[in-house]
């Protein structure tokens, strides 16, 4: 204990010991306690979390007030029994692990008993005790609250069991508290709360509990005045809601004790942790199912046109552009999916938001997100150098054919950077999927100005740098090769085709990340909030997930080598259906085709034999005309004799 000297003289601090005779009926017992005293000096008591215990002076009376707090106690003093006369009890700050049990049964007059910051992980039966009136046993480690732990105690009004370990709590654990008020059982391990005996609650805490997702129900606390809830959705079913530190507080008449607190942020609830609907309005929900539908049948077409037609190979670039698209669709999966939430859970979001939340199935479709923006910024960053390095080969072999320009892209470098972008986009999606950094209804990582976690704004951080790295990148190459793109003309129209499809495609991904990254910079730098809540999920929600549909469409709408691809994939698929079918109008069909080519087969034969015919006569009339030429000139050749 420190003492202070006002004036001019020095402080000092000694310590002496002090014995208390402790008088029980059956034997007598005395416990030497360690104290810091100097008796000519004012004392200054240190104070926890606004408590205020004072000394007893322990010379010929029996105390009234015993502090013993700051001290390496390992065992709570049995002597304690003893003192009836005993008001405040104060042993926290200590390194007790247990109390025996009956500890407090001859202590009739105490009132107040604070035992926090210890290591007491099993709790004793308090009867006895009917006139306490104030608890404290926050920041210990207590597990398990029985059924007569707090029985028979008619004048508790304040119980704090906060930053313990509590994960069961029976059922009639409350039940016999008529005069309790205040219960703090935030910051514990709770996945269900008893209700039974908590009618004259005017203050309930239960922040920071994350496996409490059951609604509290408002008719089973008529009193209650403040709640401190560890999910929005919970709040649903009050007023208006706070946040601090952990959870959602519901202030009905707005407390003015928590007016002043520089943690509190109102309006905890919005379009972000809704009520009602998880999309919000009518245009942001058909907004998203459009995204969704066009995104999976365009990647779709741009996968089977790349990956499945016959007219053309899978070249390098290709094969960038067809990964792209695959990827893309994953995008369309995650907006078909919040879609799906938001139908099954329509009108009534807060009954299954806190389940939602913590599920698995958020983080996954979180990590669907992240790993389809990523990959495919990844793998777009991949086909522009690769456009790049293209150019840049064909430019020093332009006096070669064409062959040897078209195979500068090496097959093997193409397929080591599609590997590489993959596993990046494993490598930048795992994080949140495994530490569960959703911070939304959405299951998105994203950054919060009221948010502790560091790791979360680190990683957000990391994002938004990255991707701005990748667009700079690709913008700087892309704008050195259209720069000397006079010295290498293109190889070929398919390989032009490509370039401008690349180049379309930087152009509008750089275009719709600008909000995106608008929104995220403003949200990490705490700048005033350029437009609310709602327009920033509609940007999450409809802008981000843009480029999965206008990629495909910009290959699809304007490139030709796709409609040849899709139209010679169509003409194969009918065929194959045409040849598996049987009777009706699709054998003669299949039959006169078949007729078709044996005829052209057998005109072909013909002609080519008419042809050699022709030329065989030819010869022979060649070669009787010589013949008859040297006949004819024999004729006239008269021998001399």
């Amino acid at each position: 204990m420190l003492w202070s000297q006002s004036g001019d003289e020095r402080e000092t601090k000694t310590k002496t010991q002090f014995n208390v005779s402790l008088i029980n009926s059956k034997k007598l017992e005395t416990q030497t306690f360690t104290r810091d005293t100097s008796p000519s000096l004012k004392p200054t008591f240190p104070r926890r979390r606004g408590a205020d215990v004072s000394i007893p002076d322990v010379t010929g009376t029996e105390p009234r007030y015993m502090d013993l707090n700051y001290n390496s106690l390992v065992q709570f003093p049995a002597a304690v029994r003893s003192l009836s006369h005993l008001k405040e009890l104060g042993f926290h700050s200590n390194s007790i692990q247990s109390i025996p049990e009956h500890a407090f049964t001859g202590n009739l007059a105490l009132i107040t008993i604070d035992l926090s910051y210890n290591h007491i992980q099993t709790l004793p039966t308090f009867s006895g005790c009917e006139n306490i009136q104030k608890i404290d046993l926050h920041h210990n480690e207590i597990e398990e609250l029985q059924e007569n732990t707090f029985h028979g105690l008619t004048s508790l009004s304040s119980l704090d069991l906060s930053w313990n370990r509590l994960s069961s709590v029976k059922q009639n654990s409350f039940s016999a508290l008529p005069a309790l008020t205040k219960l703090d059982l935030s910051s514990n391990q709770l996945s269900s709360l008893p209700l039974m005996g908590l009618q004259s609650l005017t203050h309930l805490r239960l922040a920071g509990n994350d496996q409490l997702t059951e609604l509290i129900p408002g008719e089973e606390l008529p009193r209650v005045r403040v709640m401190e809830l560890p999910y929005a959705f919970q709040c649903c079913a009050f007023t208006s809601c706070e946040r601090r530190g952990g959870g959602l507080s519901w202030d009905k008449d707005v407390a003015a004790e928590f007016r002043g607190k520089e943690n509190a942020v109102l309006s905890s609830q919005g379009p972000f942790r809704p009520c009602l609907h998880l999309l919000g309005g009518w245009m942001v929900r058909g907004g998203v199912w459009l995204v969704a539908a066009l995104s999976l049948v365009s990647n779709s077409l741009v996968v089977l046109s790349v990956f499945f037609s016959p007219a053309s190979s899978v070249t390098p670039p290709k094969l960038l552009i067809g990964l792209l698209a695959l990827v893309n669709g994953l995008m369309g999966v995650w907006s078909g999916w919040l879609a799906a939430v938001d139908a099954w859970t329509f009108g009534s979001f807060w009954r299954y938001g806190a389940k939602w939340e913590s599920s698995f199935l958020c983080r996954l479709s979180g990590f669907l997100y992240v790993f389809a923006s990523q990959t495919g910024l990844f793998l777009l960053t991949a086909a522009a150098l690769e456009r790049c390095l293209a150019a840049a080969a064909a430019a020093r072999h332009d006096k070669t054919d064409e062959h040897d320009a078209r195979s500068s892209s090496s097959p093997l470098s193409v397929r080591l950077s599609v590997v590489l972008s993959f596993l990046l986009g494993l490598a930048v999606t795992l994080p949140p999927l495994v530490a569960g950094h959703s911070s939304t209804s959405l299951c998105l990582p994203l950054p919060s100005s009221s948010s502790s976690s560091s790791s979360s704004l680190v990683f957000s951080v990391s994002l938004v740098l990255l991707d701005a790295l990748c667009f700079l990148l690709v913008t700087l190459a892309y704008t050195h090769l259209y720069c000397h793109a006079h010295k290498a003309p293109p190889v070929s129209e398919e390989e032009a085709a490509l370039t401008r499809h690349v180049a379309w495609l930087l152009f509008s991904d750089c275009l719709l990340y600008l909000p995106v990254a608008f929104l995220c910079f403003s949200s990490l730098l705490r700048l005033p909030a350029a437009a609310g809540p709602e327009a920033a999920k509609g940007v999450l929600l409809l802008v981000a997930p843009l480029p999965a549909c206008v990629n495909p469409l910009l290959y699809l709408l304007f490139n030709p080598l796709a409609r040849e691809e899709l139209a010679a994939l169509a003409k194969r698929t009918c065929g194959a259906r045409q040849r598996r079918g049987g009777g009706g109008r699709s054998a003669p069909v299949a039959m006169e085709s078949t007729y078709d080519e044996d005829a052209e087969k057998q005109s072909c034969d013909s002609t080519q034999a008419l042809v050699e015919l022709g030329g065989v006569k030819e010869e022979e009339e060649e070669r009787g005309r010589m013949k008859s030429e040297t006949q004819h000139s024999v004729a006239f050749v008269v021998p001399r004799h």
